[in-house]
């Protein structure tokens, strides 16, 4: 399967992460991470479940500290996530975050409260995972 995902984030507590040489600073609450990938939907999806991997992404380095409670995916066979990434532009956006291969201000974003996340992908993506 191909496709575009959405991981929902929970952070527990306000924490500073070093993301390679950069410090980022997350509030508690929720994040939404936009990603996309048109080899395996599914191998990704698992990849960021895993707790143990070699660090390779930005979102990498934030799940080290958070919890997924969610995921969402939408296939295809184009890559959407910028498009999807733009949805999100009324919530908060942490800066360059995992968009160094596109011209996104953000593919991870902000929200005190999940259902405002949640409100923005329920018409046209399906839950693949639920804590």
């Amino acid at each position: 399967m191909k496709g575009s995902y959405v991981l929902i984030i929970e952070i527990k507590e306000n924490k500073k992460i070093f993301i390679g040489k950069r410090e980022y600073k997350f509030k508690k609450g929720f994040y939404a991470y936009v990603g996309s990938a048109l080899n395996s939907l599914e191998k990704r999806i698992k990849r960021h479940l895993k707790k143990h991997k070699k660090m390779r992404w930005h979102i990498d380095y934030l799940l080290k500290h958070a919890e997924i409670k969610k995921i969402y995916y939408k296939e295809g066979d184009k890559k959407e996530e910028c498009a999807i990434a733009n949805r999100f532009s009324s919530l908060y956006s942490i800066k360059n975050f995992g968009s160094s291969d596109c011209k996104c201000i953000s593919h991870l974003f902000y929200s005190k409260d999940c259902k405002e996340i949640e409100r923005i992908l329920e018409k046209d993506f399906k839950i693949y995972y639920k804590l």
